[in-house]
């Protein structure tokens, strides 16, 4: 996975260690396995923004001020994404991985970091255009309350939509982008119908267990803000939640090669990183450890 070569001051990564330990301590939220240049850099935007001149400064706003702190989440959480994002990807799902779903009576896929919905409707359209929406249940999940309201509300700007269609296309969209959502003012409001299925909850991966047995966990680009300790707690999740043979798809950037947990899935599609979860090497790697 991602490894990180920069190198702060050991004040900076006293107060960097303060501030995280007084968020979790104080609102219950843990970022202390995320990436430590990437947690740099972003809180280093938002000190910036609040007009503080260190961490510790921004640790006595965040601890004092509610709005402070819920201000930071959006430093402290990516949400870039788009629908189709990688069209290979989801090309990948509907002619490889989709054969396999449809032998199960009942599905359940769990959305992990699923950020403002774009992956969520993504998945949602391409499992009614396969027929498989109405024996599913979508899982979202992020770390963000404000997030996961945006992903509810599946309301985008219209000057998104030209690359949603043309990701949908490549990704072989059985239809056009347009027959899923409205357009007017600016903004293009997703049918609410695809929305049926889905469930929306907070979850951490850094601090939450497993809650559900599915068949699909489509998690990307969330590990490669982690660190290596935290990659593997949440591939552990993964495994544990996915039934055997189930399918763990992951980003373009990520990989299982150097995690603890990576013998306990095998390559299915090793270039659109999607992996299929072997039963009995998880149980031995979670008993060994």
């Amino acid at each position: 996975m991602m490894a990180e070569n920069e190198h702060f001051g050991a004040r900076e990564e006293l107060e960097l260690d303060l501030l995280l330990e007084a968020i979790f301590r104080h609102y219950h939220y843990d970022f202390r396995g995320y990436s430590r240049g990437s947690l740099h850099r972003r809180l280093d935007r938002a000190r910036l923004r609040h007009g503080c001149e260190s961490l510790s400064q921004l640790q006595h706003l965040v601890l004092g001020q509610p709005a402070v702190f819920a201000d930071l989440m959006g430093f402290l959480t990516i949400q870039v994404s788009e629908m189709f994002r990688d069209p290979a990807y989801f090309r990948a799902l509907r002619e490889q991985v989709v054969p396999h779903l449809r032998t199960y009576p009942s599905l359940k896929v769990w959305i992990a970091g699923c950020a403002n919905g774009e992956e969520f409707y993504s998945l949602a359209i391409l499992f009614r255009e396969e027929g498989l929406e109405d024996r599913t249940i979508f899982y979202c999940t992020d770390i963000s309350p404000a997030a996961l309201e945006k992903a509810e509300a599946g309301i985008y700007d219209a000057e998104r939509i030209p690359q949603f269609t043309e990701n949908h296309r490549l990704a072989g969209g059985k239809a056009s982008l347009s027959d899923y959502y409205t357009a007017a003012y600016g903004a293009a409001v997703f049918d609410k119908t695809l929305r049926r299925r889905a469930v929306f909850a907070q979850h951490s991966l850094a601090s939450d267990e497993v809650f559900a047995e599915v068949q699909l966990v489509s998690s990307r680009n969330v590990l490669i803000y982690f660190d290596r300790e935290l990659q593997d707690r949440a591939l552990g999740l993964f495994g544990e939640s996915l039934v055997r043979g189930g399918f763990l798809g992951l980003g373009a950037k990520e990989t299982l090669r150097f995690s603890r947990y990576s013998d306990a899935f095998a390559d299915f599609d090793g270039g659109e990183k999607i992996y299929r979860r072997n039963l009995q090497k998880l149980k031995a790697l979670d008993h060994a450890a």
